[in-house]
C-alpha cells in the first residue's frame, strides 16, 4: 500500500496557514419588528404550538390543551399544576407513564422558537423526554431575538444539565417523511406569559 502511505505522508506533511479569526463583536443577528409574533411562527414551525396567556392563567390555558384535559399523569415544575410529586420518584421507569409535563423555560429565541431550560425534573430529569405531551412555560419578558442575544444571556457552563428544545420529538427518512413524536413528545405548547 505506498499509494496509500504516501497519501496519509503527504497529508501529515500538509501544514494550514493560521488564520487570526473574526472579529463577531458587531455580529447583532437577525432582528425582529414583532418579537412574539415571530416566536410564535417559529414555534409553528418548528411542530409545536404556542399561545400568549396572563401571568396568572396558565392552569386555565393549559386546561384548553385537548392533550392536557385528557391527561391523567401530569408532572410539572411549574408551581399549583400537575399531580405527580416528581420529588418522590426514586426510579426514573416510574416517568414511563407520565402522559403530561409542564416545564419553564428561561429563555425563549424568535429566530427558532427554541427554549432554553435548565430546571426539568432535577434527579428526575428524564420525565421531559418521557412524557408523552410538554407544555413549556416563557415569560414574554425572557424572549430574545436570536441566539446571538441567547448565549449573551447565558452563563456557561450552567449548573447542572440544560437544553435547548424547540417543539415536539420528530424525524425525517430519506424519503422525506416527516414524523411528528418519533421518540419523545408527541406535542409540544409553548404558553407565552405577559
Amino acid at each position: 500500500m505506498p499509494a496509500r502511505d504516501d497519501i496519509l505522508r503527504a497529508l501529515r506533511a500538509a501544514e494550514v496557514p493560521p488564520l487570526p479569526r473574526p472579529d463577531l463583536s458587531a455580529v447583532a443577528g437577525i432582528r425582529y419588528d414583532d418579537l412574539r409574533e415571530r416566536f410564535a411562527k417559529s414555534v409553528v414551525e418548528a411542530g409545536g404550538r404556542c399561545a400568549v396567556v396572563l401571568q396568572g392563567s396558565v392552569a386555565s390555558a393549559l386546561l384548553q390543551i385537548p392533550e392536557y384535559a385528557a391527561a391523567t399523569k401530569i408532572a410539572s415544575l411549574v408551581p399549583g399544576i400537575g399531580n405527580l410529586d416528581l420529588t418522590a420518584v426514586k426510579d426514573p421507569h416510574e416517568l414511563a407513564e407520565v402522559d403530561f409535563c409542564v416545564l419553564p423555560a428561561e429563555l425563549g429565541v424568535a429566530e427558532n422558537g427554541a427554549c432554553w431550560i435548565t430546571d426539568h425534573g432535577r434527579a428526575n430529569r428524564a420525565v421531559c423526554f418521557l412524557a408523552q405531551h410538554l407544555a413549556i412555560v416563557v415569560q414574554a419578558s425572557s424572549l430574545v431575538h436570536n441566539l446571538h442575544e441567547a448565549y449573551a444571556r447565558l452563563e456557561l457552563p450552567a449548573r447542572g444539565f440544560s437544553m435547548w428544545l424547540s417543539g415536539p420529538s420528530k424525524t425525517a427518512d430519506i424519503e422525506q417523511s416527516l414524523v411528528i413524536g418519533a421518540h419523545g413528545a408527541r406535542s409540544c405548547t409553548v404558553l407565552v406569559t405577559s
